[in-house]
């Protein structure tokens, strides 16, 4: 049996941009893509804290270092400029591996740049 469990988490990220006339996705800088283990055209769940919108896309790269979060096409109608979201990607891990499976959040700052790095979220956690 395989359960679906998060395997990446970009925590409290700033939207630097909505894009409604563009195709489709979310472009997210490449080092905090790197940084987290997100790969290109991976699926992801975006959740905004502002006005509790939740949805899907798929990841574009952005350019190194630029801190930006983008959302595009129909899924810029879901945010504005500066909401705060999480991004979440999700695997499938075997039942023998999820007692050892350890997903990689990014703790962000208000510029998108990564504060902190951890694999397991502590209860009742406030960032």
């Amino acid at each position: 049996m395989f359960r679906t469990m998060m395997n990446a988490k970009i925590h409290r990220a700033r939207v630097t941009e909505a894009n409604l006339n563009y195709v489709g996705s979310i472009t997210i800088d490449e080092e905090i893509l790197d940084a987290v283990g997100m790969v290109p055209n991976e699926k992801v769940q975006i959740v905004n804290n502002n006005n509790g919108a939740r949805f899907e896309t798929y990841i574009i790269p952005g350019k190194r270092g630029s801190g930006v979060v983008c959302l595009n096409g129909a899924a810029a109608r879901l945010v504005h400029e500066g909401d705060v979201v999480i991004i979440i990607s999700y695997a499938l891990v075997s039942e023998e591996k999820i007692h050892s499976h350890k997903p990689r959040v990014a703790i962000m700052n208000e510029y998108n740049q990564i504060v902190d790095m951890i694999a397991a979220e502590p209860e009742a956690t406030v960032m």
